[in-house]
């Protein structure tokens, strides 16, 4: 395996392991919405429903388009914004290891975001 070839196994890697370690986030939150409880926090002031539907988007629909690599750097934002919203808003009084989650996701899809999506995707660069 060549360098490009290494390069482009690693980005697809990350894109699968952080997005689909996202899902196990988000997919708990969309049934949550699906099966009508709409109780939520509302860290940014727009509302509890709204907050939910926005979560579900950055934890559920973006990390599966960044996953396929559909887009990949500009849906990666959106994740990026939930992560760092949970991290330094829902989560800004708690201990690190409170918080380690989310800015372990935050970095990781970062990373993603500056990387781009390789090869081994939808929009293959």
């Amino acid at each position: 395996m060549n360098n490009t070839s290494s390069h482009n196994l690693g980005l697809l890697l990350l894109r699968i392991g952080f997005g689909g370690m996202m899902l196990t986030h988000g997919i708990p939150k969309l049934l949550k919405l699906l099966s009508g409880d709409l109780s939520f926090g509302d860290p940014i002031g727009i509302g509890a429903t709204a907050s939910l539907i926005l979560v579900n988007m950055g934890e559920v629909l973006f990390p599966i388009l960044v996953i396929v690599g559909f887009k990949t750097r500009l849906t990666s934002i959106p994740v990026i914004i939930t992560m760092a919203v949970a991290a330094f808003i829902v989560h800004a009084a708690d201990p690190l290891g409170t918080k380690e989650k989310a800015i372990l996701f935050l970095v990781g899809f970062l990373a993603i975001a500056f990387l781009g999506p390789g090869k081994y995707s939808v929009d293959r660069k």
